[in-house]
């Protein structure tokens, strides 16, 4: 018989034990089970400062932190920790996503020459004029991205 257990995490996999306490207890708050992938990604994406991300960009560097994820593996997590509030994921365009560690109320900057996303403070805009939402619904929130090419 397989022992399916997980492995205990260990300050070898996640860095320091501290890093690793503080992501276990956002992922326990937020509903998740505090996998070893999940602790692992939580630590590169939470570092303690707003980031905009890819999947393919936490891979590499999860890759490079000699962390062992598949790529499919990082998606699913990305949207795991998006439904349970902990991201939020911003398409600015098809088939292009950016993961927001940011998920208070606000807007973004979307330089096209070279896809970097800048948060713009939800105060900075306001939205007037909105069309009523269809019967039975309602407007949950309105997300701007402001596009911005070269000045040429």
């Amino acid at each position: 018989m397989t022992d399916l257990t997980p492995a205990p995490l260990t300050a070898e996999d996640l860095g320091s034990e501290a890093t690793a306490i503080q992501a276990t207890d956002r992922l326990a708050r937020a509903g998740l089970r505090p996998t070893r992938q999940r602790v692992a990604l939580a630590r590169l994406l939470f570092d303690g400062h707003d980031r905009h991300v890819t999947a393919e960009q936490l891979h590499g560097e999860a890759s490079t932190a000699d962390m062992r994820v598949s790529l499919a593996t990082v998606y699913n997590t990305l949207h795991q920790f998006t439904e349970a509030g902990l991201l939020r994921e911003v398409v600015v365009e098809a088939g292009r996503s950016y993961f927001d560690t940011n998920v208070s109320d606000h807007h973004h900057f979307f330089f096209e020459g070279n896809g970097r996303l800048i948060d713009i403070p939800g105060d900075a805009l306001a939205v007037s004029g909105l069309p009523e939402a269809p019967a039975g619904t309602r407007v949950a929130r309105v997300d701007v991205i402001i596009r911005l090419s070269d000045g040429n």
